[in-house]
């Protein structure tokens, strides 16, 4: 059995506009030293799959340089590995010439890649989820199971708030997928939803791009799952572990915030044998200056701290300066922060600065944001 990877990079860049104005979703920063690519691809990595394919929309300057040639994944092959699949990669792929705007889309875009390759199965997975998965065990349950595509679901308590852009799935006793509808925010409460992680044989992924492609079909979904459910076994997998989406700036917050739980990190980060891989770079340790103060926090390495962090994170290079008190903050890489500065939930991009005797606030439900290059 093989099994060659597909990743959407791109596909959810609308959810949160601030942090992919310049990047991919795939390449957004995550906790400190990661980007949001690293645990599908770790996840994929450590499944065995070592063949992946990256589909690309616009702005992945900084995913080609993240990944580089993918040795930090164990991907620098001669034969399968990393590779970056740009829009039109030839004229029969993508004979309208336009760039893709969904799932399916971006499929018939690449539907010279998916016919190249010799692998018996495709995983294919987003790039705005956290989590550690196993995917060896949803392929051996699709592969039990006579299914013709698995999706992974995960049940979760959904409200109006903490629930944009998500897909309700139903299912009966057999596990066999009944429906897939889109949340209205109308009702809360717990409900199956769709991780769009979903694994099926590459000649069935290959029959159904290119049906999409003969009948001018846009929608994964409802072109193809809810045209055919009564057609195809399409089934679910239920995963129990920690899972989380990043749709808006909001879960963006509240995802990072919830790396400070020494459970959820652990059930991330220190999973036996399935350690998520990121790109490597050697920095200093990080400076505590006399009379600095740091409360459970994460801090990267390169720091400078002479202040007060608390409750925040910290990415490489961040400067704290004197008398300066950070709580529930996010402050990615190089950024600096003056002297006599108060930061409450305060999301700063790269290279930020905030200047001496600045106070700024937000909520955990509109966290302040200071873009990348800005001074303020």
């Amino acid at each position: 059995m093989s099994v060659v990877g597909i990743i959407f990079s791109n596909i959810h860049d609308k959810n949160v506009p601030d942090l992919t104005k310049s990047r991919t979703m795939a390449s957004v920063p995550f906790g400190c030293r990661y980007r949001l690519i690293d645990f599908t691809l770790s996840n994929m990595v450590h499944s065995g799959i070592n063949h992946v394919g990256v589909i690309t929309h616009y702005n992945y300057q900084s995913l080609m340089d993240h990944l580089g040639s993918g040795k930090d994944w164990d991907l620098a092959r001669r034969a399968g590995g990393i590779q970056i699949l740009p829009p039109y990669i030839t004229a029969f792929a993508n004979p309208q010439n336009f760039l893709y705007s969904t799932r399916l889309e971006a499929l018939k875009n690449i539907i010279s890649f998916i016919s190249g390759c010799t692998e018996d199965y495709v995983v294919l997975c987003d790039c705005d989820v956290i989590s550690n998965i196993d995917l060896n065990e949803i392929i051996d349950y699709h592969i039990a199971s006579h299914a013709d595509a698995t999706m992974m679901i995960k049940r979760m308590y959904l409200t109006s708030e903490n629930a944009n852009h998500v897909q309700t799935v139903k299912s009966n006793d057999d596990g066999r997928l009944t429906a897939v509808t889109e949340y209205t925010g109308r009702e809360s409460g717990f409900s199956d939803i769709n991780t769009n992680i979903w694994v099926m044989s590459r000649r069935f992924l290959e029959s159904i791009v290119t049906e999409a492609i003969a009948y001018n079909y846009n929608s994964f979904i409802q072109d193809i799952v809810q045209k055919n459910i009564g057609v195809y076994n399409f089934r679910i997998y239920r995963h129990e572990s920690y899972f989380a989406t990043i749709d808006s700036m909001q879960t963006y917050y509240i995802c990072s915030m919830d790396l400070l739980n020494e459970r959820v990190r652990h059930g991330l980060f220190n999973v036996p044998g399935r350690p998520i891989l990121t790109k490597v770079r050697n920095s200093p340790p990080t400076v505590y200056a006399e009379g600095a103060d740091v409360r459970n926090s994460l801090v990267a390495d390169g720091c400078i701290i002479n202040g007060t962090v608390e409750n925040s994170v910290l990415f490489r290079g961040v400067t704290v300066g004197r008398n300066t008190v950070i709580k529930n903050s996010i402050l990615m890489q190089d950024t600096i922060v003056g002297d006599n500065v108060n930061l409450h939930a305060v999301i700063t991009d790269k290279n930020a600065v905030i200047r001496d005797g600045r106070t700024l606030s937000g909520h955990e439900t509109l966290p302040f944001y200071i873009g990348k290059f800005t001074q303020i």
